[in-house]
């Protein structure tokens, strides 16, 4: 089942009009996670809101929002004085430009929804729009509200359906100039820059994400899985930095270590070892059980805390 929509609306090009859904691209909920204990008992930390000078605890009807103009001087906004502020974007996706996708500089891309028709009807008026931004190889600009705010959001064809990317607002930017005017200028001479070239050629490949593996999230199931087992865990030694001293002779070194490293990665993987219980908690973690044979099973009680 997909997840729910986080925005349902209408998205317009000029006298086009169709009903949508917005739906998150991406996910994070496969990560570990962990919950914060107290460390004598064990138990789960639970967060009060309570008022900074009295101490007590403020029931959520009596919260509202307020903005500091001075030092503890707010300024009261209710619930209903922020809906007066609702835009024409709370509701509409209206398509305002068509840019080309190399104008949109990376740093304000925020994330990915996917957007697809909502219901039944105006699946001809959805086409119209996504194939006309597929066929002018254009990327559709327009506004919508989430979570109280109003993004600029990028449409770009795909598949069936269309990619929506929030965009940051120009003033969300920082200047690079204050981080990159301190920069040594340095001379890169032309054999440096082929040594360079070289070991960029020997390692040049295609994006392939399938490849890439989320190592911290691999050492994270180790941990836990040795803590489950009762094992003793002992740090590692961390890997030293070395120090460069003559930087063409790493350039040459490392055009041979790029070599030996393609070629290794040629030769077919073997196999990783589980290690004990490994499986059970990849399992449990990464949510992989089929659902019906999940729901059969009783939810395990809650097992004994172990500690290093």
């Amino acid at each position: 089942m997909a997840p729910r929509a986080n925005w349902k609306g209408f998205l317009r090009l000029s006298l086009v009009t169709c009903p949508v859904a917005l739906y998150p691209a991406t996910s994070e909920s496969e990560k570990i996670s962990f919950n914060q204990l107290n460390r004598t008992t064990g138990h789960r930390i639970k967060y009060l809101k309570v008022d900074a000078d009295t101490g007590d605890e403020v029931p959520n009807e009596d919260i509202v929002k307020g903005y500091e103009v001075e030092k503890g001087q707010f300024i009261e906004v209710t619930k209903e004085e922020l809906e007066e502020v609702a835009l024409e974007s709370t509701r509409t996706i209206e398509i305002d430009e068509f840019v080309d996708r190399s104008d949109i500089d990376p740093r304000y891309l925020i994330r990915p929804y996917y957007l697809r028709p909502d219901g039944k009807v105006g699946h001809d008026a959805f086409a119209v729009i996504r194939e006309t931004i597929r066929e002018m190889d254009k990327v559709a600009i327009g506004r919508v509200v989430l979570t109280s705010r109003e993004h600029i959001i990028a449409l770009e064809a795909r598949d069936k359906g269309l990619i929506g990317t929030l965009l940051r607002y120009p003033y969300e930017v920082r200047d690079p100039a204050e981080y990159f005017d301190d920069i040594q200028d340095v001379k890169v001479t032309k054999d440096m820059l082929d040594l360079a070239k070289h070991i960029v050629n020997q390692k040049a490949g295609s994006f392939e994400p399938d490849k890439f593996e989320d190592h911290y999230e691999t050492a994270l199931v180790d941990l836990i899985n040795q803590k489950r087992a009762g094992k003793v865990i002992r740090p590692k030694e961390r890997p030293k930095g070395e120090n460069v001293v003559d930087l063409m002779d790493a350039l040459r070194k490392s055009v041979g270590g790029a070599a030996k490293e393609v070629a290794a990665q040629k030769k077919p993987a073997k196999a990783k070892k589980a290690t004990a219980g490994q499986k059970e908690m990849l399992m449990s973690i990464a949510g992989k059980r089929p659902a019906k044979e999940a729901a059969s099973k009783k939810p395990p009680g809650r097992s004994q805390r172990k500690s290093a």
